[in-house]
């Protein structure tokens, strides 16, 4: 008798988003038109997510799309993701203003990215190259 093993291992996102910031990422579309996110890799105050209109921010051939929240595709550069390949980030919304380029979350908000380190039983999901 041959035994069937199928794996419980469940498939999870890499990037996801709180309710804050989909409902951010809906009103910065309503208002501008297409999204997109880059992870920045970040120094001293550590690393944060632009969001900058779609197609405003140049991707390399080595930047990973590591998924997209609230429609809106969510980049990380492959250095980075070889370093972050076991965690799962989660987009959310913080006061204050944003720094550098990005555009706000909303008035007075910025987006921020928080991280968990995958469990045993998952399986991150897949990612890919922007070309």
């Amino acid at each position: 008798m041959v035994s069937d093993h199928t794996s419980t291992v469940a498939s999870t996102a890499r990037v996801i988003a709180t309710a804050a910031a989909l409902e951010a990422i809906r009103r910065l579309v309503a208002e501008r038109g297409p999204v997109m996110f880059f992870q920045s890799g970040g120094c001293c105050d550590g690393s944060l997510p632009i969001c900058f209109e779609l197609g405003e921010f140049v991707l390399s051939d080595h930047d990973v799309l590591l998924g997209d929240v609230g429609g809106c595709p969510f980049y990380i550069d492959h250095r980075q993701f070889d370093a972050w390949r076991h965690t799962q980030l989660i987009l959310d919304v913080g006061d204050g203003l944003p720094e550098g380029f990005s555009l706000p979350a909303g008035p007075n908000e910025h987006f921020v990215t928080d991280s968990r380190v995958y469990g045993p039983e998952e399986s991150p999901g897949g990612t890919s190259c922007p070309r």
